[in-house]
């Protein structure tokens, strides 16, 4: 199944546990969610702080793992960056980190997300998926 959306994803405290600059143990269902996601067609761009060595380290551990990137800190492979005429920001349709408002809910509830398409709004201290509010009723001329 051919896809055009890319999923930008974070790498410490998302796919693995935060032990920056090692490499924490794998969420739970962090690579079967990603590979599932890829088998959709989804491209997946790993976007992490990490550089140089640790990047390095980073890749080679979810192609162990059985994940390669459509791209790497870009928003498609070979994307050569230019401070000079362009943003730092990616071209992706979700990011998944685990300093969303909201904090990180499991890689489940993410599959989910991405495959309901459910979408947020904040109530006071929630953040509460569209998809699971209840409607209220409206009273008017109408309702």
């Amino acid at each position: 199944m051919l896809n055009n959306k890319k999923i930008a994803v974070d790498f410490d405290g998302t796919i693995v546990d935060d032990a920056y600059p090692a490499i924490g143990k794998t969420k739970i269902f962090a690579f079967e969610t990603l590979k599932k996601l890829q088998a959709q067609g989804f491209r997946l761009i790993l976007w992490t702080y990490r550089h140089g060595k640790t990047l390095d380290e980073a890749v080679e551990f979810c192609r162990q793992n059985g994940i390669e990137f459509y791209a790497i800190n870009s928003s498609f492979e070979g994307e050569v960056f230019d401070a000079e005429t362009q943003s730092r920001k990616l071209d992706a349709d979700w990011f998944i980190d685990d300093r969303n408002l909201g904090g990180f809910p499991g890689w489940g509830e993410i599959y989910n997300i991405i495959n309901e398409r459910i979408e947020f709004r904040v109530e006071g201290k929630e953040v509460l998926a569209y998809s699971k509010l209840k409607k209220e009723k409206k009273k008017g001329l109408f309702w």
